[in-house]
Formats: structure tokens, sequence, C-alpha cells
């Protein structure tokens, strides 16, 4: 019998004895960092869908690590603000506050070690006293005047 025409069921398109290809993962394929078959046997295991689409791990993972890249970023630049190398909770609290739409998606998380917003209600700051703003109002115009003219 001859062997030359057909291909060995399980030999993955090579001929038998073939050199084996390297595998590449789905995350390769995809261009991601985040693990797409990981994704996939989570969302397989934990039941949300009789059936998972061979595209949805793909795109949760691109999902994932686009929100993570973006809070990555915000927190690195809190932390340069603060003069820090290494991004800490606070870092992290200060960013997703900060940023109206990751604030709206994270509205209802607490981050621990964070702390909160800095913020002083408007009403707690000492008033003005009228003789405060009495000098400022009189200071204006009369450096105005003695500034010397130019000719």
């Amino acid at each position: 019998m001859e062997t030359t025409g057909k291909v060995k069921k399980g030999a993955a398109g090579r001929k038998a004895g073939g050199p084996k290809k390297k595998s590449v993962s789905r995350s390769v394929k995809a261009g991601l960092q985040f693990p797409v078959g990981r994704i996939g046997r989570f969302l397989k295991k934990g039941r949300y869908a009789q059936r998972v689409g061979s595209g949805a791990p793909v795109y949760l993972a691109a999902v994932l690590e686009y929100l993570a890249a973006e809070v990555l970023e915000l927190a690195g630049n809190a932390a340069r603000d603060n003069k820090r190398k290494s991004i800490i909770p606070r870092h992290v609290l200060l960013a997703v506050r900060n940023d109206e739409e990751l604030g709206k998606l994270l509205a209802g998380v607490t981050i621990a070690h964070g702390g909160v917003l800095p913020n002083i209600n408007p009403v707690l700051l000492p008033k003005k006293s009228e003789k405060a703003t009495e000098k400022t109002a009189t200071k204006s115009p009369s450096k105005a005047a003695k500034s010397p003219k130019k000719a």
C-alpha cells in the first residue's frame, strides 16, 4: 500500500515523520499580553453561557488589557507628580477618581490603602474679612498709577 498522497490522522497536517511546528499561542496571534487561553477557560468554567465562541476570549482579553494599560498609565503619571518611582495604591486611587470615565466604571469600588481625594467643602473655609477686601481693592488702582510711563 502506498501512503504518498495520504496524511495520517492526528498528524496536524504534516506527513508522517515530518518536523512538528512550534505552537503559537492565541495571545501572540492577537498581539496581546493578556492570556487568551486562560480567559477562554474561565469563560467556559464560569458557566456564563452554554457555549463560548472563539472570538469572545480574544475580545475580552483585549478589553481587559486596554483597561489595565489605561489605569497603569494614569497611576504612573500620579506617581511621577508625587515624585515617586513606584506606584502605590494611593496613586491608583488618584488616577481612577480623577478620570471621569474610570471613576464612573469603578464608582462602587473601594481601593485598599488608597485614601480619599483631597477635598475641603467651601463652607468650612475661613471667610475673607471686609477690611482685607477693601485693602486689595484700593491697592490695585494705586499700583497702576505708580507705574512708569513709557516714552
